[in-house]
């Protein structure tokens, strides 16, 4: 069995601490370099029940995609959760590691296994990392359909393709419009709206729109995509879990480690209910399309 210094290594092998941006918090949070690893459990958030899912799991090392103290703290005191998460895998012998931003932009990295869950084929990056000769790492991804698709045909197939959450995917722009290349990107994207446009996409697959960013997104017509997709954030993060499980399981496979990965199911998404509004529209006030919620909840 290798020692968890070992795994970690190989780990930030794939996303390199160094890639991560200045004010993230990536790398191991909790775990002792020589203890041994045979088992590993992937998922996004570092919360209690991913926490007690590793230990029921027998695990000895969970690795997330988000950090859990991403902007500091004075205490791990169990009668915080925070600490109370730093509790349960400490006295389990439960390590954390956490690859953020430095997974986000990797080759492949999050928006690539966005891309694979969505079926769609991966161009290049949306935002290139300019320390890449290669061209293929960095933020997003600029990807071409199969074939032609409708807004509300390719709303409906990230809405059956993502794991489902109460709030599905939102659409803005119009159902029957027609597109054949998307950018997508995993978590909150619409910081990226200025290399959506200049993408020249027919649509912008993400998460966590805001209302004033999205409206003059949107508002910009002709200089922008047709529409724009609004998943839930843990839904297009994770797909990067099983990617990663399986380059995790490449790399034992190549040093005869023997480890068996998992990928929590859990759903870590915070909002765990959607009521599709049913009120009447006010005076004068004209109606969406019927089919504008299609997608939602899922």
């Amino acid at each position: 069995m290798p020692r968890l210094s070992e795994v970690i290594a190989a780990l930030e092998k794939l996303w390199p601490a160094e890639r991560a941006e200045s004010w993230d918090a990536v790398g191991t949070v909790v775990g002792d370099p020589g203890q041994e690893v045979s088992r590993v459990l992937f998922a996004v958030d570092p919360v209690q029940e991913t926490a007690e899912e590793a230990v029921r799991l027998g695990a000895d090392l969970l690795v997330t995609h988000h950090p859990l103290y991403l902007r500091g703290t004075t205490t791990v005191a169990a009668s915080t959760f925070k600490g109370r998460v730093v509790h349960t895998l400490i006295k389990n012998d439960v390590a954390l590691h956490v690859a953020h931003t430095n997974a986000d932009t990797a080759d492949p990295g999050v928006s690539d296994a966005l891309a694979g869950a969505l079926d769609v084929r991966v161009v290049g990056p949306l935002v290139p990392d300019p320390t890449d000769p290669e061209g293929r790492r960095g933020l997003g991804r600029v990807c071409e359909l199969d074939h032609p698709l409708t807004v509300r045909e390719f709303a409906a197939r990230a809405a059956e393709r993502l794991p489902a959450t109460a709030q599905g995917v939102r659409v803005a722009g119009d159902p029957d419009a027609v597109l054949r290349t998307v950018a997508v990107s995993g978590g909150s994207g619409d910081s990226l709206f200025d290399h959506v446009r200049a993408a020249g996409v027919d649509a912008f697959l993400t998460a966590d729109l805001r209302h004033h960013p999205a409206s003059e997104f949107m508002a910009a017509g002709a200089h922008g995509p047709l529409a724009l997709l609004d998943a839930a954030h843990w839904a297009t993060e994770w797909p990067w879990c099983e990617l990663a499980a399986s380059q995790l399981d490449e790399i034992s496979d190549r040093h005869g480690w023997g480890l068996r990965v998992h990928v929590s199911k859990t759903v870590t998404d915070p909002w765990t209910a959607h009521a599709a509004s049913t009120t009447a529209l006010p005076p004068g006030a004209s109606s969406a399309p019927s089919d504008s919620t299609a997608g939602a909840p899922n």
